[in-house]
């Protein structure tokens, strides 16, 4: 037994060993290919080569259009040889697919000499001129190629009138179409820029029935704005009014009526609200998809549309621009209203996500005249000062003299400092933060995009159609939300719930931000002083803010201010020196008088530091006010403290003071 079992390991054995690879197994079906060509041609020493050998035999394109194999007659190639017959290649392939290749290359040679600066006038007409007759007859054909586009760019801005006449008429068919390309969209905007008033109007009126299309077209939309940018009103009107209702967009006569806001629009020509709403929901929900929004022909006719939409149209448009997309439209005046509509209206998770849209970009928010307006809002509503902190104030600190020192940026600390004060914001602009969406406010006669200051104070018609309130016209909170799903319930609250003072608090003080504040205008004193933005925040701070909010826990800061602005109003006159002296320059010397009369503390520190004993020195000029300031405080203090030194003077007639102002 154990004899059979190990006679049969041994044929196992065998078995195993002869494999594949072994030598006795002579089946070629079996053997590896390398060694199976090797085998069937053991005398063809080419295959042994590298692989190069073969690349250099491929067939190739000669000049006579022939093909022929490279590398049978002649070595190899250097890399310039190489190099060369590549773009003769590229060359021949662009000829083929490119129908007016040789007229672009020629056109090309010519728009680097119109295009220099030190070109003379006569030269460069005489290039255009050039460049024109080549075009001539092709133009809509070639208008859309990158390279004939800003050719045909440089021609229509340096050429004739004649010239430019003849172009927009040959390319006047194709407009639309050119509108839509995106490099022909750019030669669209340089026709429109240089258009004659009659060219403009043909323009516009080709746009009619186009307008909500475009619109919906990331390239097209440019060129609707640029229009409407450069129309005046009533063709801006006209492209407005095309995406209210689809028969001002199919009856052009319709389109002169002369009221502009869409709510008497409606009750004018006797359109149904609801047809309204529907069309312009059609026209606006495509756009917002696509994130086509940084256009004000957009902003305002989002204004109008939630002017007259229903609770749930408004709170979807809401929920839509909450986040990054509203960062890129509060740059415009109706953008910035929409921001402000949705900050008072949304949820709280919505506000939060349009402060985080906004992380990175608050700088540039800041320093825009309407941007600034939404930062100064939301500041003043958003109860989350934690969150505001993180990602608003903690910017902020970043550039705060930059801040400071511009006409926009100051708004942002102003409204902190002093809310809502009419010296820093104008009417209009205290207006639109009382701005509301009928359908979600708690107040029916709210108004939405008011023209003026003075029609948002006298407008009370009341809204029209199903959404009208009847009776007592002041609703309040708990009976509108009786009318509301529960699902939009949470955007009737309007505004933040948090006392405006401790909110002020925590992100003026608690936040370190008012600190920092001080600092900066202690280390730049005399330019914040002498600038015209920068003495209004100066003033603010060295004053302690509107209600004392930088006070107590800020006085030796304030202190450390009211010293160095004294020193600076201590040093010697020089006529040597290049700036003024402080109270000499036209904005501190008003400044300072400004402190001097509603703020006690400093006008003591400056009196024992700068102006005790001096008076006389600066009894004339800007500084006289600063001096007679004293005299017309109305702390009994300040006004002891100075009489003793300057009662003198005003006998003698040195110094004069008004007697409206004794």
């Amino acid at each position: 037994m154990a004899a059979k079992t190990q006679q049969s390991n041994k044929s196992n054995k065998r078995k195993q060993i002869t494999g594949p690879h072994s030598k006795s197994d002579t089946s070629p079906s079996k053997k590896p290919k390398l060694l199976q060509s090797k085998s069937s041609n053991p005398g063809n020493k080419g295959l042994n080569k590298p692989f190069k050998s073969f690349k250099q035999q491929r067939p190739v394109k000669s000049h006579s259009g022939k093909l022929e194999t490279a590398g049978a007659n002649e070595g190899p190639k250097s890399k310039r040889e190489r190099r060369l017959q590549a773009k003769e290649l590229a060359e021949a392939r662009k000829k083929k697919r490119k129908k007016h290749y040789t007229l672009e290359q020629e056109l090309a040679s010519l728009w680097e000499k119109m295009r220099r600066r030190n070109i003379a006038k006569e030269d460069r007409s005489r290039l255009v001129s050039e460049a024109l007759q080549k075009m001539k007859g092709k133009i809509p054909e070639i208008a859309g190629s990158h390279v004939s586009s800003r050719v045909l760019q440089t021609c229509v801005k340096y050429c004739t009138q004649a010239e430019r006449d003849a172009v927009f008429e040959e390319l006047r068919p194709q407009l639309l179409t050119l509108a839509c390309n995106t490099y022909a969209v750019h030669l669209v905007k340089k026709m429109l820029d240089n258009a004659s008033k009659k060219h403009l109007a043909a323009f516009m009126s080709s746009l009619h029935g186009h307008v909500a299309s475009l619109l919906r077209h990331m390239v097209g939309s440019v060129v609707i704005e640029h229009a409407y940018q450069l129309g005046n009103a009533t063709q801006k009107q006209e492209l407005l009014m095309e995406l209210y209702s689809i028969e001002l967009q199919l009856f052009k006569d319709l389109a002169s009526v002369k009221e502009s806001r869409l709510i008497d629009l409606i009750s004018k020509l006797g359109l149904q609200k609801g047809s309204v709403l529907r069309h312009m929901s059609s026209v606006i929900q495509p756009i917002l998809e696509k994130g086509i929004v940084d256009h004000s022909i957009i902003h305002r006719a989002l204004m109008e549309y939630l002017s007259i939409a229903d609770k749930l149209s408004a709170a979807e448009v809401i929920q839509q621009l909450s986040g990054a997309l509203l960062v890129r439209m509060i740059h415009t005046r109706d953008g910035s209203r929409i921001g402000l509509l949705c900050i008072k209206h949304g949820s709280a998770k919505e506000r939060k996500k349009i402060i985080k849209g906004m992380k990175g970009h608050i700088d540039k928010i800041a320093h825009d005249q309407c941007g600034s307006m939404v930062l100064a809002y939301i500041l003043s509503t958003v109860d989350d000062t934690k969150l505001l902190t993180k990602i608003i104030i903690r910017e902020l600190q970043a550039i705060l003299k930059e801040l400071v020192l511009d006409k926009n940026g100051r708004r942002v600390l102003l409204q902190l400092l002093h809310p809502n004060c009419s010296r820093y914001f104008s009417p209009e602009d205290l207006v639109s933060f009382n701005l509301s969406i009928p359908s979600l406010s708690s107040k029916s006669e709210s108004k939405v995009n008011p023209d003026s200051v003075k029609e948002a104070k006298s407008s009370k018609t009341k809204e029209s159609g199903d959404e009208e309130t009847k009776g007592d016209p002041e609703v309040t909170t708990a009976e509108a939300n009786e009318n509301t799903s529960p699902s939009e319930s949470h955007h009737i609250a309007e505004g933040g719930k948090k006392d405006p003072n401790l909110r002020r608090q925590e992100l003026l003080v608690d936040s370190g931000l008012a600190e920092n504040l001080i600092d900066t205008c202690i280390e730049s004193a005399g330019e914040l002083l002498r600038s015209n933005f920068g003495k209004e925040v100066m003033y603010e701070v060295a004053t302690g803010g509107a209600g004392g909010i930088l006070r107590p826990a800020l006085d030796e800061k304030l202190d450390a201010l009211h010293g160095a602005i004294a020193s600076l109003a201590a040093q010697p006159k020089s006529e040597e020196s290049e700036e003024e002296h402080v109270l000499e320059n036209f904005h501190s010397s008003r400044t300072i008088r400004k402190l001097v009369l509603d703020c006690p503390t400093f006008a003591s520190t400056l009196w024992k530091i700068a102006l005790g004993g001096k008076c006389e020195m600066w009894a004339q000029g800007h500084s006289h006010k600063v001096v007679s300031a004293f005299l017309e405080s109305s702390d009994s203090e300040v006004c002891e403290l100075a009489k003793g030194e300057l009662q003198p003077l005003m006998d003698s007639g040195i110094l004069k003071i008004p007697e409206t102002k004794q």
